[in-house]
């Protein structure tokens, strides 16, 4: 983005002689789902017995080599494309499965750390934040607000041992992998087809930003995301 600044006339004000120019993105949001999707499933499948623990480190390793990376990139391409919440939201992602496919690996399996579970309940709770904040897009602050509860839930289980708590936490990821692999189809969709295809559930003035004056969703590069304020 590149800003023009030119003094003012006696007869314009600052604000008709400034130009802000923007670029039109891809939406990052359906990588950013999908790599959450590789990781949320792939630990449910141990936490709730369909896989043996030992195979624990295959999935840190998708964590650390998928999900992160792909997280990472998606909040770099939000902070640009001037979505606060996508850029919070994914950056957050990215940094708690790094955490965790570090610790799973350093770690024997089946083992469990109170102050790694600490650590877990304070993400989700720092993912409760972006979730809020992303209530105008229905799908999105669903993925948020599941993938905070599941943080929740796995840093208890960590912190008790309980196995019960643990199975909790990988059902709710089950679901996550569900709302997360559907969230990133309906934005994708959105993005290469111009118009809506799947409900994301836009309200407000998230839902206005991406309709054009005659109520034509997307039309032109003012709808573009990276254009508008919102993926």
């Amino acid at each position: 983005m590149t800003l023009e600044d030119r003094a003012p006339s006696p007869t314009r004000s600052a604000s008709d002689d400034t130009r802000v120019f923007v670029r039109p993105l891809g939406t990052p949001l359906p990588l950013g789902f999908l790599g959450l999707f590789v990781s949320t499933f792939a630990f449910a499948a141990t936490q709730t017995g369909w896989v043996s623990e030992l195979e624990g480190s295959k999935a840190a390793l998708a964590a650390i080599a998928v999900t992160s990376p792909t997280q990472l990139l998606a909040s770099v391409f939000g902070f640009l494309a001037r979505d606060a919440v996508a850029g919070t939201g994914m950056g957050i992602l990215a940094g708690t499965w790094a955490l965790i496919g570090l610790v799973t690996l350093s770690s024997p399996a089946g083992s469990t750390s109170a102050e790694f579970g600490v650590a877990l309940i304070g993400c989700g709770i720092a993912m409760v934040v972006p979730a809020l904040a992303a209530g105008q897009r229905a799908a999105a602050a669903a993925v948020m607000g599941l993938a905070a509860a599941r943080f929740v839930l796995t840093g208890i289980a960590q912190m008790n041992g309980e196995p019960g708590w643990m199975k909790a936490a990988g059902w709710v990821g089950f679901l996550l992998a569900a709302v997360s692999l559907y969230a990133a189809f309906a934005f994708l969709f959105e993005d290469v087809a111009g118009r809506a295809v799947l409900p994301v559930g836009r309200r407000g003035s998230a839902a206005r930003e991406a309709v054009a004056d005659d109520g034509a969703p997307f039309t032109g590069l003012r709808r573009e995301p990276g254009v508008r304020s919102r993926l």
